[in-house]
């Protein structure tokens, strides 16, 4: 899916959330500025002079988006902070040019970090030299990924720690619950697929297909191979519950329940306070990261969506990752024979 930075706040922030790429954007645009506090630093002059405009240009972006700025490292220095600052631009021998005009008298100056300059890029819409630069941006982002996940994003769920054992462990629930549909509902074999899509659609609001659709799976992927651990743990507790229910259920009337009677058992399941607040963090879950690191859009669940946080990027593309998912094709034999257990 095509993005916009310069209209979407989401992909902007999803970006300068990523450590990771922001690292690889630093050394690939080598963009100089003023080394300050251990961060390489730009002046509003020195912002609008690399962007070839009019410093009010800066400072108009700077206005109509204070608080998106401020929240990525753009600050107004004063007092101790702005002489030491002014310091490190005399140390650095910096030409008055790129800096402004600037004194012991100067009672604040503005300032950009790299975090809060890329910010500005992906703002800025009358600047070519803003538009090469996203391009940069997303064209290593999309790198950075394909690197991590050697290029595709399909599984990029299983570069979680918890993912093995809550894979696992899914597949006890999920056997309980086809067997309850197996001894406790008299409907023929549509209905594992049926209830299925139910809590699907439950959890998510999107049938298995609709789910394939959007992650382009292919015909042999399985759906829970590609879910996220909390989803998997929201979908096995669902499974538990409700093969609890049917045998419930079931016995109390001493006979296998029909088609109505099982939608009675499940609606009245789904509707319990409990799942509210879970339900809810799963479809935030998997809305933002999908988007974030699969370039894959849940319109049913795009008011869910957010930014990632930085710890989110660490967790699916950092070296843990790499590791995790090192030690899953070590051992995929082994895993196979787990999960077929029993």
């Amino acid at each position: 899916m095509a993005k916009d930075l310069t209209t979407s706040r989401v992909d902007r922030q999803n970006i300068l959330n990523n450590e990771l790429a922001l690292q690889e954007i630093q050394v690939s645009s080598n963009i100089k500025g003023i080394l300050y506090e251990g961060k390489i630093c730009l002046t509003k002059n020195m912002v609008a002079a690399f962007f070839d405009v009019e410093p009010r240009t800066i400072e108009r972006y700077v206005s109509d988006n204070a608080d998106e700025l401020m929240n990525n490292g753009y600050e107004i220095l004063r007092g101790q902070r702005l002489k030491s600052f002014i310091q490190c631009v005399r140390e650095q021998d910096v030409p008055d040019i790129n800096v402004g005009n600037i004194s012991n008298r100067t009672p604040q100056l503005a300032i950009f970090d790299f975090r809060s300059f890329l910010n500005i890029a992906m703002l800025l819409t009358e600047s070519e030299n803003a538009r090469v630069l996203r391009q940069l941006i997303l064209d290593i982002v999309i790198d950075l990924v394909n690197q991590k996940t050697g290029g595709g994003t399909k599984y990029i769920n299983q570069r979680d720690k918890d993912f093995i054992s809550t894979y696992l462990q899914e597949e006890n629930y999920r056997r309980e619950f086809t067997d309850a549909l197996r001894d406790y509902v008299d409907m023929g074999n549509a209905k594992y697929a049926i209830y299925t899509d139910k809590i699907y659609q439950s959890i998510f609001k999107e049938k298995a297909r609709e789910y394939r659709e959007i992650l382009r799976l292919k015909k042999n992927d399985k759906v829970r191979d590609t879910l996220y651990s909390e989803v998997l743990n929201l979908v096995a507790s669902y499974e538990c519950g409700l093969a609890a229910l049917l045998k419930e259920q079931s016995e109390q009337l001493g006979r296998k329940l029909n088609n109505w009677e099982t939608d009675d058992v499940f609606r009245a399941f789904e509707q319990l306070p409990l799942w509210k607040p879970l339900v809810h963090s799963a479809r935030v879950k998997m809305a933002s990261r999908d988007l974030a690191l699969r370039d894959a859009f849940h319109q049913h669940l795009e008011e869910y969506i957010q930014p990632l946080e930085s710890e989110e990027y660490h967790r699916f593309l950092g070296a843990e990752g790499d590791e995790i998912e090192r030690l899953m094709i070590e051992n995929e034999a082994v895993l196979k024979r787990l999960k077929e257990r029993e």
